[in-house]
């Protein structure tokens, strides 16, 4: 499953690549539509994705996919009973206070400085700084996303961008395909989740 393979005739890749990818694609777009159903995706995707990454030497990226496992489980249960108002009740996009924000950086921070350490001094990544960095950034990205708040799609478009350079510089051609794409879709899905913001958070 991870020979690689030439696709549409000028496409390096593997079929756990391509399997990744159209899992990807498929868990962004249910994302858009706050349809619980992406974190199953999100889980076989991440499967995926940890296999295609630890054969890139990307060990940071691969060790994200474990843990996306285990947060897309807390985010599944979270997005249909996280409402805190009954049992039951469907979690609502909203939007991180100050308070939020700065958690989110300082966790980013030094979620980086740790993995870029640990990369750099206990594996052969060549690319411990920016691993790390992507790591921790989309550490916090996934967080959010569990708890539907707005502030995602913006961890994710910073993130995305600059993973399209390292998966290029790491020929995983198609996968720097599908992260450019995801910057298109995560302003699609900033704008789609902005409508749908509680009256009280807006502003």
């Amino acid at each position: 499953m991870n020979d690689p393979i030439v696709l549409l005739g000028f496409l390096p890749t593997t079929p756990f690549e391509i399997l990744a990818f159209i899992l990807s694609v498929a868990t962004v777009a249910l994302n858009i539509r706050q349809n619980h159903w992406a974190w199953l995706f999100a889980i076989v995707s991440s499967a995926a994705y940890g296999a295609v990454f630890f054969n890139s030497r990307l060990y940071g990226d691969a060790g994200l996919q474990l843990v996306f496992i285990v947060v897309s489980v807390w985010g599944w249960y979270s997005w249909l009973h996280g409402g805190g108002d009954g049992a039951g009740q469907r979690l609502a996009v909203s939007r991180l206070a100050r308070s939020g924000w700065i958690m989110a950086a300082l966790g980013w921070l030094v979620g980086y400085l740790v993995l870029a350490w640990f990369l750099g001094r206990y594996t052969n990544t060549d690319v411990p700084h920016t691993d790390g960095f992507l790591t921790a950034g989309s550490l916090v990205g996934q967080v959010l996303l569990s708890r539907k708040k707005l502030e995602n799609w913006h961890a994710w478009i910073a993130v995305d961008v600059i993973y399209v350079g390292l998966y290029l510089y790491k020929q995983l051609h198609l996968t720097a395909l599908l992260y450019a794409l995801f910057v298109a879709m995560a302003v699609v899905g900033l704008r789609a989740w902005r409508r749908d913001l509680l009256p009280e958070t807006r502003r």
